[in-house]
């Protein structure tokens, strides 16, 4: 499966073309819907329940292969956090399961990223912004920049998946960057509808959607195909299983 938030072919594609020592597959990481609070998942450990994903290169099953200690950050308080990893024996790749308050390579839950929300749309700035979510406003502002180059290929993407979810229509506003938040928050208000989501809130379905790529030069999801509808179902809550 390949999104089609990216043209061009897939990693694995890229690698089976290389030779010698350079054909070894490269991780990947998946991002599965979780309802967890942060501190829910740090306390569980080891322990937290997670998906058995097919994978997403040869959909055959995929078997635990250990994991990592990785750090989040939370209002402004940072926690390490289990990250298990599977691995799939058909091509041999390894990939880390994400939960989906996390995005690849940031340190700060996906919630907190959302201020570029706040920041597009108000009047105040970054920096007011950066102070009130209580991180650097280097930082913050290096969201915002990498959302307004995503704002495009974004806008696009979420429109098509609200469409193809619930056939609304998005009609973007003038302004490129609101008309991504407002095609992101079309695709919400459509998933929504579907078991589990809800639990998840809005930012980290879009952290699903984008395979923890929002902000990121790659937003590679292995689980959604527009078109097919293809979702990794959320992993129910304790609540939901008593």
């Amino acid at each position: 499966m390949w999104s089609l938030l990216r043209e061009g072919p897939p990693p694995h594609q890229l690698a089976l073309r290389r030779r010698g020592s350079k054909a070894v597959l490269p991780p990947v990481s998946i991002v599965w819907p979780c309802s967890l609070s942060v501190d829910e998942y740090v306390a569980a450990g080891r322990s937290v329940v997670i998906p058995r994903p097919d994978c997403p290169i040869c959909l055959v099953s995929m078997t635990l292969w250990s994991g990592y200690q990785r750090r989040i950050r939370e209002d402004g308080r940072c926690s390490s956090m289990w990250v298990p990893r599977v691995r799939c024996s058909g091509c041999e790749v390894t990939h880390a399961l994400l939960p989906a308050f996390v995005l690849v390579g940031r340190l700060d839950v996906v919630e907190t990223v959302g201020v570029v929300d706040a920041v597009v749309e108000g009047p105040g700035g970054v920096r007011p912004v950066a102070s009130a979510a209580d991180v650097p406003h280097t930082t913050a502002r290096g969201w915002v920049r990498r959302f307004g180059v995503r704002t495009r290929e974004l806008a696009v993407a979420f429109a098509a998946l609200a469409a193809e979810l619930a056939g609304e229509m998005v009609t973007p506003p003038p302004d490129v960057h609101r008309s991504a938040l407002h095609a992101l928050r079309a695709a919400w208000r459509a998933v929504s509808a579907f078991p589990g989501w809800l639990g998840c809130g809005q930012w980290r379905f879009v952290s699903a959607v984008t395979g923890g790529r929002l902000i990121a030069t790659n937003t590679n999801s292995p689980f959604l195909v527009v078109g097919k509808r293809r979702f990794m179902p959320p992993v129910p809550s304790r609540d939901e299983n008593r």
